[in-house]
């Protein structure tokens, strides 16, 4: 395997915004104004001064008061994502995800022994026609779903995000089949265009809802800093599950002095150096690939999604690509039942521009060299 010198796989935040003084800085303030802190377990809930700038983050976005002690800090948003199918389901139960989702959370659903249904998406997310016929299905069969996992904002992989409207209705829907849902809003503030949509908590008030988010694409993911949100009797039902001792407060306090003055700054400023790489990607895939694949235009997030021709070999463009130092990850790591799909992931957060500029033609020739004929494209839409 050559080296990999394109890495459009890794889905990771721009170390080009990394904000290195500022974190310097408030780490030097915070180590002696918290040794105390730092010196004890931080509990369930996790550091308050972080909890509070985040509960700030929320309800800035969402126009909603939201308790800082309804949020917990968690070890990355994938220790929610855990916890939830721990305290929501046993071995064996139903779940419904969406047919393409998360890796991640995938492979923690799959370890944990949860069978998932997954329902298929369309450009304003999931399909709530299929989502209303498999719970039904499921609930004649005696295995009603335990809960509803949704990616709804910049879906990961395809950037999709749910309408208003939409929203509504799921949330509707959920409540007639008396079943909760677990929102993952972890790209949400990853903005560009477009309008913004509201996250289900705010929405909705019923105390089943469950609202995970994540510092890791608007700051580092290596801080492994995320949170659910939950109320009572769900919060407590949530961190009985909860064995760690709660999460880093070093991490946090730094984190939390850096955002004393809101999240939005930084935020803004990393999301104008992502729209500059999101375009460029969109423009290169438009250069080389037009004739032959179609792909998402993500509104936010850190990904695209691509289509392949139904012609292309995808064991041979896999071994292309690694021979010349290409990365991608292939649809198949994104299907809830590991089916080997004709769909590709590209993810540009972390990449150079010259990177990008160099690597979508390695890419554009591997897709054509793995072609088994010549046709013309036959789709014009990612479904």
């Amino acid at each position: 395997m050559s080296e990999i010198i394109y890495d459009f796989g890794s889905g990771r935040s721009n170390p080009e915004t990394f904000p290195i003084a500022a974190l310097q800085k408030a780490a030097s303030d915070v180590i002696a104004r918290e040794a105390e802190a730092l010196n004890d377990y931080p509990g369930k809930l996790g550091f308050a001064p972080l909890r509070e700038a985040m509960a700030q983050r929320e309800s800035d976005r969402e126009g909603v008061v939201v308790d800082p002690d309804h949020i917990v800090l968690t070890n990355g948003s994938m220790q929610a994502v855990t916890l939830c199918g721990e305290a929501l389901a046993e071995r064996g139960d139903s779940i419904i995800v969406e047919e393409y989702s998360y890796p991640g959370t995938l492979s923690a659903y799959r370890s944990l022994g949860l069978e998932m249904t997954g329902v298929k998406l369309t450009p304003d997310g999931m399909c709530l026609d299929t989502l209303t016929t498999e719970l039904q299905r499921l609930q004649d069969s005696g295995k009603p779903a335990k809960f509803i996992y949704t990616i709804s904002t910049y879906q990961n992989p395809t950037g999709f995000t749910m309408p208003k409207t939409r929203r509504l209705e799921l949330i509707n829907i959920a409540r007639q089949f008396d079943v909760p849902v677990v929102e993952d809003n972890c790209y949400a503030d990853v903005y560009y265009e477009g309008e913004l949509q509201p996250a289900l908590y705010a929405l909705d008030d019923d105390p089943r809802q469950i609202y995970l988010c994540s510092l890791s694409k608007i700051l580092a993911p290596g801080l492994r800093l995320g949170y659910f949100l939950a109320k009572p009797p769900m919060l407590d039902k949530l961190l009985a599950r909860r064995h760690d001792a709660g999460s880093n407060t070093l991490a946090a306090a730094i984190v939390a002095e850096f955002y004393k003055d809101g999240v939005w700054t930084h935020t803004k400023f990393g999301n104008e150096a992502l729209l500059k790489k999101r375009d460029q990607v969109l423009d290169g895939l438009d250069e080389h690939l037009a004739d032959l694949c179609v792909w998402s235009k993500p509104e936010g997030g850190l990904f695209i999604w691509m289509r392949l021709p139904d012609d292309v070999d995808r064991k041979e463009l896999w071994k292309r690509t690694q021979a010349n130092g290409f990365a991608y990850l292939p649809g198949v790591a994104f299907h809830y039942r590991n089916a080997d799909v004709p769909y590709l992931r590209l993810a540009f957060g972390h990449l150079t521009e010259q990177q990008i500029a160099e690597g979508l033609p390695v890419l554009a020739r591997c897709i054509k060299e793995s072609r088994t004929s010549n046709e013309a494209m036959v789709h014009n839409s990612l479904f």
